[in-house]
């Protein structure tokens, strides 16, 4: 089945705990949570403080997607709020194989992303030490953006590089997914869906979650 991780950048950050508790119940398996410094990209977040503050409110994974320089110097914070698992970008300055071993080190899994412009081999020589890749459909940064169909190929070479490799990676993508695009990635590949706005809109949001959980590969 494919896992869906709700993106709390689209909640109500008036209520991030409700928020929480709301995909929580309606279904998710894990809850995206996206980090922004400022930097990396130019709009900012939430940090540790924060993840901290509402790991009360449920024990759903906490899927952590660290847009940030250097996450090395962070994987610590992270993982004391409550992490369980922690994506940092190819792209980023500093040392990113030593953020993926910290992030083993430290007990959780780690992803690493790429953005639709960066080629997909440039994620490839983090791909031996990754639990996911997480492929980015929009440019990360903000929310609400729509799907970039060219990174669909992405999915679909990094699955066939697994499966060559005998490497059980999941398959995140995060960016303009809706039941529509949602079904291109799983067809390519994917194995977590990452959904933001096209959720948070719902009222109830169970009936959606339901159905893309069970989206699989069809190639």
């Amino acid at each position: 089945m494919t896992k869906v991780s709700p993106s709390m950048l689209s909640a109500d950050f008036s209520k991030l705990g409700q928020e929480l508790v709301r995909i929580d119940e309606a279904g998710a398996d894990w809850a995206h949570l996206d980090v922004m410094d400022g930097m990396f990209v130019p709009n900012i977040t939430f940090g540790p403080p924060v993840i901290k503050s509402i790991r009360k409110y449920s024990d759903i994974p906490f899927d952590a997607h660290l847009m940030i320089q250097d996450p090395v110097r962070y994987i610590d914070a992270f993982a004391d709020a409550g992490c369980d698992l922690i994506t940092v970008h190819c792209e980023a300055v500093g040392d990113i194989k030593g953020a993926m071993d910290r992030i083993h080190e430290k007990g959780l899994k780690a992803g690493i992303s790429l953005n639709p412009e960066t080629p997909v081999s440039d994620v490839e020589p983090f791909l031996p030490y990754a639990d996911l890749a997480l492929v980015m459909t929009v440019h990360p940064g903000f929310g609400g953006q729509s799907f970039i169909s060219d990174c669909v190929p992405k999915i679909t070479w990094i699955s066939e590089w697994a499966e060559e490799n005998g490497r059980e990676v999941e398959i995140s993508v995060d960016g303009g997914v809706n039941p529509v695009t949602g079904k291109q990635c799983t067809d390519a590949g994917a194995t977590v869906l990452v959904a933001g706005s096209s959720l948070f809109k719902l009222d109830d949001m169970a009936p959606a979650i339901a159905e893309w959980k069970k989206y699989g590969r069809s190639l």
